[in-house]
C-alpha cells in the first residue's frame, strides 16, 4: 500500500532542519528549503535550484507541495478580480482582489463551505467540507499579490478574512497562516493591514485577545436585537448578544483595538427605529466603527436591500452619537464576487 506523502509545508523550519540531519545532511539545508517554500513560493522541488538534484529527489520521495491552482479568474467591470481556487483534493474556494485608487485588498477564504448558517449568505448554503490548511490560505494571498502587481502595479496592501468560511472555526490554521503572511520569512506584511471578520463566536474572540493578536477584528453584527439576529443568523441563538458584548469588551480591554461592525440593512427586517436605536446602544459598549454594507441578493428574494432613507437613518443616528459610520458599496457584483455571493457557481 502506498503511504500518502505529507505536505512539506506542514513542517516548521526546525522540523525541516531535523529531517535533513536525520537523513545524513546538514541542518542549514532545512533553512534553504524553507525559504524556497515560503518567501520564494516554490511549487515544485525541482524549482529549488541551489539544492542538489539528489536532495530534491529525496524530498520528492518523502513529501508533496500541495499548492493551490487558480482554476478560473474573472475580472469585473469595476476592476475587481475573482479567483476560483482549486485545492489539491479537487475542492474549490474563491478569493477576491478588490482595488481602490489607493490600495488593493485581498478577500480570502478560510473554509471550504462554512460552519455557520447565515440565511442571507450564499456560502452558508454550502455545507462545510473542510478547513483550509495554513499554506492554502497563504497561497491565496500570494496569488492575489501577483495579480495586484500585474494589474495595478503595486503590491497587495490589505487582507480581509471575509471570504468563504468562519475564520474562528478554523482558528489554529488561520493564525498560522497570518503568522507566515506577517513573517519576514513569508510575505512580511504588517498585521495592522489584516482584518479577521467573524460572525461572532464569543469564546474564540476571547481566545484571540488572550493570544495577543495584532491584527484587526470585524464582527458581522447585522442586528443588535437578539430575536432579529437569530432569525437571520440562526447559529447566534447559541451566542446571545450579551455574551458577544462581554467578549468584545474583553477584546478591547486586552488589545485596545477598535472593533469594526459589518452591518447590512434589509427591507422589513432591520430597517426600523428600534433596530437603529439598538445598534447605537450596542456601539457604545466598546470603541468601534460601523460599515453599512450594500446587500447583494442571492436569488430567492427573501432578503432585499433596504431603501436609501433607511440607510440614511442609521448614518444620522450613529453620527449624532459620535460613532464613525460609512456605507460600503459592494464591488464585483457582476461576477458574483461581492459580500455574501461566494458560492463556487462555476465549480
Amino acid at each position: 500500500m502506498q503511504i500518502e506523502k505529507k505536505d512539506i509545508r506542514a513542517l516548521s523550519k526546525e522540523q525541516l532542519r531535523d529531517f535533513f540531519v536525520s537523513n545524513g545532511d546538514q541542518s542549514f539545508r532545512g533553512n534553504q528549503v524553507y525559504e524556497w517554500l515560503w518567501s520564494k513560493g516554490a511549487h515544485r522541488f525541482e524549482d529549488m535550484t541551489n539544492v542538489s538534484k539528489a536532495t530534491r529527489l529525496m524530498l520528492e520521495e518523502h513529501f508533496v507541495i500541495n499548492h493551490i491552482k487558480v482554476d478560473q479568474m474573472q475580472r469585473s467591470e469595476d476592476g475587481t478580480v475573482k479567483n476560483a481556487v482549486r485545492l489539491h483534493d479537487g475542492l474549490v474556494v474563491e478569493s477576491v482582489l478588490i482595488p481602490t485608487n489607493t490600495r488593493t485588498t485581498a478577500c480570502v477564504s478560510s473554509q471550504v463551505g462554512c460552519s455557520l448558517d447565515c440565511n442571507f449568505c450564499a456560502t452558508a448554503r454550502l455545507k462545510r467540507m473542510r478547513n483550509l490548511e495554513p499554506a492554502e490560505i497563504y497561497d491565496q494571498v500570494v496569488a492575489i499579490d501577483k495579480e495586484s502587481r500585474l494589474y495595478y502595479n503595486h503590491p497587495l496592501s490589505n487582507i480581509v478574512f471575509m471570504g468563504m468560511g468562519e475564520p474562528l472555526m478554523n482558528y489554529n490554521n488561520v493564525l498560522k497562516a497570518i503568522e507566515m503572511i506577517t513573517s519576514d520569512e513569508g510575505l512580511g506584511m504588517s498585521p495592522k493591514r489584516i482584518t479577521v471578520s467573524t460572525s461572532g463566536v464569543p469564546k474564540m474572540i476571547k481566545k484571540l485577545a488572550d493570544d495577543e493578536v495584532k491584527f484587526k477584528l470585524a464582527v458581522s453584527l447585522h442586528s443588535a436585537i437578539d430575536d432579529i439576529r437569530s432569525r437571520i443568523m440562526p447559529f447566534s441563538t447559541n451566542f446571545p448578544l450579551a455574551d458577544l458584548r462581554e467578549s468584545l469588551e474583553y477584546w478591547y480591554q486586552k488589545t485596545k483595538s477598535k472593533i469594526t461592525y459589518e452591518y447590512v440593512v434589509w427591507k422589513d427586517i432591520n430597517d426600523n427605529k428600534a433596530s437603529v436605536d439598538a445598534l447605537v446602544k450596542f456601539c457604545k459598549y466598546v470603541p468601534c466603527k460601523v460599515n453599512l454594507i450594500e446587500y447583494n441578493p442571492i436569488d430567492d428574494g427573501e432578503f432585499q436591500q433596504a431603501s436609501d432613507e433607511s440607510i440614511d437613518a442609521y448614518i444620522g443616528a450613529l453620527e449624532a452619537n459620535g460613532i464613525v459610520a460609512k456605507v460600503r458599496r459592494s464591488r464585483g457584483k457582476d461576477i458574483d464576487a461581492a459580500c455574501g455571493q461566494l458560492a463556487n457557481k462555476e465549480a
